[in-house]
């Protein structure tokens, strides 16, 4: 995959870069991640923003040096802008854009990008939570890193993938709680099930704990998947264990 990073403030992504599953993605091969700097397509280095027009407190990024860069990209990339208007982003639209060849992200400043670049040139917008923050970089790092790691080699055991909250396998739900070494700490033990040798038995405690997690904290995912008949009656027992009532 090429991935494109347009950002005011490229240094934000070097560190990164050289660390964990985004450098095993690169030295795997399965990952390019090119750096461009609306500031050295501006007509002169400081044309990269402007008041509003309308008036108003803030800047707003120029359209100039963005278009500039993205007609010098390679054809046919997918053209995402991070903003708090975009759509959410989540684990089907990550698994979505892994595929692709090729993404060209856009990582805006200030009030933003001037719009008649979105509406021209982007093809999806993403937001990453409702909240603001005081750039588009950390939003733009968080796509790329949930994108890359699901790359060829961007990870040590692939398989561990497989247990990650919202993804396939665990049915869309988050996952369940996970213990290692030591087995007791500070009087805490590790549930006996789980040191028992059953398999049976830790699959069903596993998706018994999600289920208990995901009530808690993410009642609005159980509503969205079609549940099982067996994660009926564990909810049912959860509800007992609990002191619920329906």
């Amino acid at each position: 995959m090429r991935v494109d990073l347009i950002t005011l403030f490229p240094e934000y992504f070097h560190a990164p870069l050289r660390i964990g599953p985004l450098r095993k993605a690169q030295e795997a091969g399965s990952l390019q991640v090119f750096l461009h700097d609306p500031a050295h397509y501006a007509d002169h280095p400081k044309a990269v923003d402007d008041v509003p027009y309308g008036g108003g407190a803030g800047m707003v990024m120029r359209p100039e040096p963005v278009v500039r860069i993205l007609r010098k990209l390679p054809p046919g990339g997918t053209v995402i802008y991070l903003s708090p208007q975009g759509i959410p982003l989540c684990q089907k639209r990550v698994e979505a854009l892994a595929r692709k060849e090729h993404l060209v992200i856009l990582s805006g400043r200030y009030l933003g990008l001037d719009a008649r670049v979105v509406e021209a040139f982007v093809d999806l917008e993403v937001s990453i939570g409702d909240y603001i923050l005081s750039g588009g970089e950390p939003a733009a790092l968080v796509l790329l890193d949930a994108v890359a790691r699901l790359l060829p080699g961007a990870v040590g055991d692939e398989a561990s993938r497989e247990r990650d909250s919202f993804t396939a396998t665990v049915g869309g739900i988050l996952a369940g709680p996970v213990y290692t070494r030591p087995p007791v700490f500070e009087g805490m033990a590790v549930p006996e099930v789980l040191r028992g040798g059953n398999h049976a038995a830790i699959r069903r405690f596993l998706r018994k704990e999600a289920l208990r997690k995901t009530l808690h904290r993410r009642l609005d995912l159980l509503r969205k998947i079609p549940l099982s008949e067996a994660d009926r009656a564990l909810i049912r027992e959860i509800a007992e264990e609990e002191g619920w009532s329906f």
